[in-house]
């Protein structure tokens, strides 16, 4: 079974949310930089960094993350594809994620970025919070928290990919159904 959870105006609506939000708790966008993990996470970020910019009326710089080599669950990757063309040393990281779910992938992109400078600090956006945290890693701002079960899947569509916006939660099918 599965359930649209945000369509392509929620997604709009949360991503103004979340800009406002962020603006506003480091007071404009002075010092801030966006940094997307990608691969979901650099569309979402490109959108909160484009929002962020409308509302201030100064560029918020945005870049995009590779943490393949960072990943404690999957094989190791000798390619890096991040782009991130300004200083993180001394600003403040928005790090964005499409979902959080156990942390890992927040812990990988966390040593990703120390590659890359020594930010002043690092904040955690992500659209969909799913719970079910191995890793003491929360979130800063989110899009909207899920009470999901473990097997359950949560699926972020963006348009750069997938010809659409939408998230999707695929609930996992109860044990004995369908054998």
């Amino acid at each position: 079974m599965s359930a649209v959870l945000l369509d392509a105006a929620d997604m709009r609506r949360t991503l103004g949310r979340m800009a406002h939000e962020i603006l506003e708790a480091n007071q404009g966008g002075g010092n801030l930089v966006v940094v997307g993990v990608i691969r979901r996470g650099w569309p979402i970020a490109k959108r909160l960094a484009f929002q962020m910019t409308q509302i201030e009326g100064v560029t918020i710089p945005c870049g995009k993350l590779d943490i393949s080599g960072f990943r404690d669950d999957r094989p190791s990757s000798d390619t890096d594809e991040s782009e991130i063309p300004f200083e993180i040393t001394g600003n403040a990281v928005v790090l964005v994620d499409e979902v959080i779910y156990t942390g890992r992938t927040i812990r990988a992109a966390m040593d990703a970025l120390m590659q890359h400078g020594r930010p002043a600090s690092v904040q955690l956006a992500v659209l969909i919070d799913r719970g079910h945290r191995e890793l003491p890693i929360q979130p800063n701002y989110c899009g909207r928290e899920v009470q999901t079960n473990r097997g359950d899947h949560i699926v972020v569509r963006v348009n750069e990919y997938d010809g659409e916006d939408a998230v999707v939660l695929e609930r996992a099918e109860p044990a004995g159904v369908g054998a």
